[in-house]
């Protein structure tokens, strides 16, 4: 196997054939090593066990405006890996479109490493096994017609080199696990109830958070239980009523309402057609009221977070900043590529730097712009039962089961696992099916009351896709309980 300082004296020597070739920045990443295993359980019985093992480079070359990118598994074949890359280049410049640029040179160099205490890939597997079935023997029961238990584990080792004197390297672990319990109702209607491995921002990202039962494994009674009640209740009637939104359900509101509507690249239309665009538009960054004075958010960085790197895939360092500041838009997800086209667009320097958003899912894969910690902060208006106490008339809502996105991310519906009514500031009887929709800015702006730090937690997402072709990414959102008013619920008759 050729080492990685052999990689590295390699780029090195292209690096300077590069720019003798006139291209104004090269970069390469090294995946020394990107490890994954999923492992799943079906009713008890062992359905997947799965791993996998990349490694490779990958590598972008900028000349006359225009990007050119080539990847290879063949590590001694980085002189072609880069004359492919400088071709592609060559051919892009002759394309319609606004110049890439990568701005004023910033040379950096550092490490980033995981907070780990306990490797999962040196578990061994009959260990995880045994911890999973533990969780499913406790999901048993004669009421739940199917269960389902997995975890998915990551390690990867990247090094980032570029032509502005740019070296770090990232050791990155991840772990991930759902549950999941479903049972038919009366009328035959399949009904679900499912938690996954979340936290409260800190702490590690070993096997000792897979195994932390506050985490995870020790919800299954709780999964259980509230099927049950699911199963027992009458569907959410129609009607606009306040929304509590609890994390488990929050995280991807955020996501998919602030997120994915707050990425550069398809603010500048870049990914209409695949996966739409936004309704934001580069003028609009500190001026528009994105939701009401309550609403804070920003692209933070939690210590057990899929999103947290240390470096995104341009070798900057990842940045902790507000994105919604007291409801108003002051800055968007962004790599050092697309800032020059934006502040035109803008008419003004409506950006000065990277929003450290550059990041690709694999060697073989370029780097777009793309969610890191995209979270709320929690706000002051005490905890989930200060929240329901100030209720009158409301549903409290958790976990996503469907979910319809506008094409700008303008407007939205979401079905959910289970509501819990709440009349006179008490929480009251179960509801089945809950639905509730809205439009993306009216929705924000009316937010009302933000949950304390008590009711803040993080949730993964473990398979975040964008791009043509596509890119499976990981991250997480923090996220209070927050309480929206005048929402339109259950289905319009």
């Amino acid at each position: 196997m050729i080492a990685a300082d052999k990689v590295a004296s390699d780029v090195a020597s292209h690096f300077d054939r590069m720019k003798s070739e006139g291209c104004s920045f090269a970069d390469a990443r090294l995946y020394d090593e990107d490890s994954s295993q999923r492992l799943v359980l079906y009713d008890g019985n062992l359905e997947s066990n799965t791993s996998s093992i990349e490694r490779g480079l990958g590598v972008r070359v900028l000349k006359d405006g225009a990007w050119g990118f080539a990847a290879t598994a063949d590590l001694a074949a980085v002189a072609a890996c880069f004359d492919r890359a400088l071709s592609n280049a060559r051919a892009a410049a002759h394309l319609p479109g606004f110049p890439k640029d990568m701005g004023l040179p910033q040379p950096t160099t550092g490490s980033y490493r995981s907070p780990v205490q306990k490797d999962p890939f040196e578990v061994p597997l009959a260990e995880k096994l045994a911890f999973l079935k533990g969780i499913d023997a406790t999901l048993e029961d004669k009421t739940i017609a199917q269960r389902i238990v997995w975890a998915a584990f990551q390690r990867r080792k990247i090094i980032y080199w570029n032509t502005e004197g740019t070296e770090v390297d990232r050791w990155v672990s991840n772990v991930f696990a759902t549950m999941m319990a479903m049972a038919p109702d009366k009328d035959g209607r399949t009904h679900r109830r499912s938690v996954e491995l979340h936290g409260d921002g800190t702490g590690t990202r070993g096997w000792e958070w897979l195994t932390e039962p506050k985490w995870f494994s020790g919800h299954a009674d709780r999964i259980k239980s509230e099927l049950a009640e699911v199963l027992a209740a009458d569907p959410l009637p129609p009607g606009r009523r306040d929304l509590i939104i609890l994390p488990g359900q929050g995280f991807l509101q955020v996501h998919e309402t602030i997120g994915h509507a707050l990425e550069l690249d398809r603010i500048l239309g870049y990914e209409l057609s695949y996966a739409g665009g936004s309704h934001v538009r580069p003028e609009m960054i500190g001026k528009l009221r994105y939701g009401s004075e309550k609403l804070n958010c920003r692209a933070g960085k939690h210590q057990n977070s899929p999103g947290t790197f240390g470096f995104d895939d341009e070798g900057t360092p990842q940045r902790d900043y507000m994105l919604i500041d007291g409801g108003v838009l002051v800055n968007v997800l962004s790599s050092r590529t697309d800032l020059g086209e934006a502040n035109e667009l803008a008419g003004r320097e409506v950006f000065t730097e990277s929003g450290s958003a550059a990041r690709a899912t694999s060697f073989y894969r370029t780097p777009i712009d793309r969610m890191t910690n995209i979270s709320i902060d929690p706000g002051n208006d005490g905890t989930l039962d200060d929240i329901i106490a100030a209720t009158e008339d409301g549903i409290i809502v958790d976990v996503p089961v469907s979910w319809s996105i506008g094409s700008n991310r303008e407007h939205f519906h979401f079905g959910t696992e289970i509501a819990w009514e709440v009349r006179d500031g008490k929480k009251t009887r179960v509801h089945k099916n809950p639905t509730y929709q809205g439009h993306t800015l009216e929705f924000w702006r009316s937010l009302d009351m933000v949950g304390d730090q008590s009711t803040w937690c993080l949730q993964q997402v473990a398979n975040c896709g964008k791009g043509e072709p596509n890119q499976v990414m990981q991250l997480g959102h923090g996220v209070p309980v927050l309480r929206f008013k005048n929402v339109q619920t259950g289905e319009k008759e």
